[in-house]
């Protein structure tokens, strides 16, 4: 594959990230244990699971055990959902001020409908008032501690509400540090292509660095997007599902080193075997490996193990349960090759995205009434 020149790290204020790489947000993925893996693979920022500033101003027991980091994070990154400036102001001084995090990203891409049918996620931005005020709420309450504030947006509802370059506009003035744009509309949820262009356009928008995501699924499309839009630096998600080297490739395409060859099957079991034995030490063991079962089928995605191997992978209960499994797989198989730069994890079609009653009658939203909006989301 081709790799760029060394890419400039990414400065958001006095926090720099080099290469410029970064985990996105995924529910029930990125727990302390997957944030661990993927950055023992490559340098970059690595994100914890969405929580909800609500969740965290009232306490909510489980978003507050969601905010576990393990000891090598050395800079504590949470992205964070609301839709209320106060909930979210305090929510960043708490971040900040108990728990030591040093990178705060807001949400406003999440399609899921429980979010968008009551204004928050890639509803949100449609409201133009309301989105500069949680933003200038975040960064005023994050200055004190000196940490920057970033956000997260789509393209927009649809092809018809577009709100991508007015959010980009609205997130510089406010003084965030960056903007992060996955090239999909909220109706097309994880179906079809990414629209890279439209990561261009922002780039030429704004003069705060931009982030690009959407369908990186191997170290030569981060090389690509970069080249196709200017961007600053690439959110990985869906990528790195049962692929955690997929950051240690990236740090050698974006430095200009060699990319490492493709894992073996025993290469990639003793990377499972290492997920659950960090996943046994964040959760204690039954839980671990109960947690460990959803990756099952993305590490072996492609590879030849046998229909009873995978099922019992899929009801692993315990570290040497695990241990009997993986080695009955063939550790010199080679990596399919015909999985490469194939999407992972959800897709999905295009769906109508589910709005409040009059949500597109106007643009400001500031005076709007969203007190429900992060009920039954907390904890991510």
């Amino acid at each position: 594959m081709t790799t760029l020149p060394t890419v400039a790290p990414l400065q958001l204020g006095s926090l720099r990230v080099g290469p410029p790489v970064v985990l996105a947000p995924m529910a029930g993925v990125t727990n302390a244990a997957f944030r661990r893996l993927c950055a023992e693979q490559g340098a970059g920022l690595y994100v914890c699971e969405m929580i909800t500033s609500r969740g965290v101003v009232e306490r909510d027991e489980k978003t507050l055990n969601m905010l576990v980091f393990a000891d090598v994070e050395d800079v504590r990154s949470v992205q964070l959902y609301g839709v209320d400036p106060f909930y979210v102001g305090e929510a960043v001084k708490v971040l900040a001020g108990e728990y030591g995090v040093a990178h705060v990203d807001l949400n406003f891409g999440c399609p899921v409908p429980k979010v968008t049918r009551k204004g928050g996620g890639a509803a949100l931005p449609y409201k133009r008032g309301l989105l500069e005020a949680i933003l200038r709420a975040a960064v005023g309450a994050a200055e004190p501690y000196g940490i920057p504030v970033t956000m997260k947006t789509r393209k927009g509802i649809d092809d018809d509400h577009l709100t991508y370059l007015d959010a980009g506009r609205i997130a510089e003035d406010a003084g965030c540090a960056a903007i992060a744009l996955h090239g999909r509309t909220a109706v097309q949820h994880y179906s079809g292509e990414a629209d890279w262009t439209s990561i261009a356009r922002l780039k030429e928008h704004v003069s705060i660095p931009v982030l690009g995501n959407g369908d990186i699924w191997e170290a030569a499309d981060a090389v690509r997007m970069l080249e196709a839009t200017g961007a600053d630096g690439v959110v990985v998600g869906r990528g790195c599902l049962g692929r955690p080297w997929l950051f240690r490739d990236l740090a050698a395409a974006l430095t200009g080193a060699p990319v490492p060859s493709l894992p073996t099957l025993g290469e990639v079991a003793a990377m499972m075997r290492r997920h659950a034995e960090l996943l046994a030490d964040l959760m204690g063991e039954d839980r671990g490996l109960r947690d460990m079962r959803k990756h099952m089928a993305w590490y072996l995605k492609g590879f030849v193990a046998g229909s009873e191997v995978r099922a019992s992978l899929g009801m692993v209960s315990s570290l040497a349960d695990l241990d009997a499994l993986l080695g009955e797989l063939d550790p010199a198989q080679p990596y399919p090759v015909a999985e490469l730069g194939q999407p992972r994890g959800r897709q999905g079609s295009p769906r109508k995205v589910a709005l409040p009653a009059g949500w597109l009658d106007e643009t400001d939203g500031v005076t709007g009434d969203l007190a429900d909006a992060e009920l039954d989301i907390s904890g991510g």
